[in-house]
């Protein structure tokens, strides 16, 4: 299971503060056991939408390449152990604990849609929420999109993930999940790259991703292109890490193996160019008008 992961200097819910000595100091005990686990922290106010777009350079087995995260959530794609490939979107419960059983059912994560390709379970060991699972054979040098929404329903929240199915040139909704924020929408975005096989051989492989093509929408209604990210890693004090960009147009992280901190000091902010003319994709807006659409329809109508 991949563990809590979040970039130092990221805001979190109060219900996740309790969590952050812990996993401090779980991490500065992955030293020799395995590679530093890696971040984006991507600048930005409060967003209902965030689409983002990775490109795995090298993986391993045990390897998270994490997209689109934020404050209750996170959404990217998994190599297990044994080779398999798959989307992961998961969400945390407003509840501090590691057992999900522990929970009470009003405070838990609310499942409220699921694509029947969609596997669906709790989880805990690292906070507890719930978590969904799109079994999907990515490869190496090929770029994928994600995006996550987000609709405040009074004290809850509504995630919604969405993939984008590269060969029927669609946007597929997996999972949407509701959990308790006291109606807030997402903040505190970002990227990371982790080693979740642990066993010290995973230390001795690279994992290598790029990030870039992201865009966000504030709660006002106006687009943003994702264009700068602070580099950031957990307390793990191995050094070989990297981050920076490449040729002005995306973000890279790397960690493990035989990689050097050559491009970005840890902490520090890397810039990508501005590209005159760019525009949110048409898909992008298509969606989300789609969405608002079935969204009224399902509504109850007035009387």
């Amino acid at each position: 299971m991949v563990r809590f992961c979040l970039p130092a200097g990221l805001g979190v819910s109060l219900s996740m503060v309790w969590l952050l000595s812990a996993v401090s100091l779980a991490d500065e005990q992955l030293q020799d056991i395995a590679c530093r686990s890696v971040h984006l922290a991507y600048a930005g106010t409060e967003v209902v939408a965030f689409a983002n777009q990775v490109q795995v350079e090298s993986s391993a087995p045990g390897t998270y390449f994490m997209v689109c995260g934020w404050d209750a959530g996170y959404f990217g794609m998994q190599e297990l152990a044994n080779g398999k490939k798959l989307i992961l979107f998961s969400v945390w419960d407003n509840a501090q604990g590691d057992n999900p059983d522990a929970v009470q059912e009003p405070e838990r994560v609310k499942l409220l849609h699921r694509d029947p390709a969609v596997r669906v379970k709790r989880f805990g060991g690292e906070g507890t929420g719930g978590q969904s699972f799109f079994d999907f054979d990515w490869r190496i040098g090929e770029t994928y999109r994600f995006m996550v929404t987000c609709q405040p329903n009074e004290n809850r929240t509504e995630y919604s993930g969405y993939f984008f199915l590269p060969v029927e040139g669609t946007w597929k909704k997996l999972v949407t999940f509701s959990t308790i924020t006291g109606g807030k929408n997402m903040r505190s975005l970002y990227s990371f790259v982790e080693d979740f096989k642990r066993d010290r051989e995973s230390t001795k492989q690279t994992r290598r991703a790029q990030f870039g093509g992201g865009w966000l929408k504030a709660v006002e209604g106006q687009w943003q292109a994702i264009q700068s990210a602070r580099f950031t890693a957990d307390a793990n004090p191995v050094l070989n890490i990297d981050a920076g960009s490449i040729d002005g147009s995306r973000f890279f992280l790397a960690t493990g193996g035989a990689i050097i901190n050559l491009e970005t000091r840890l902490r520090e902010t890397i810039l990508l160019k501005q590209t005159a003319g760019s525009e949110v994709p048409f898909d992008i807006l298509k969606e989300l008008d789609e969405a608002s659409a079935d969204a009224l329809d399902s509504d109850p109508k007035p009387r």
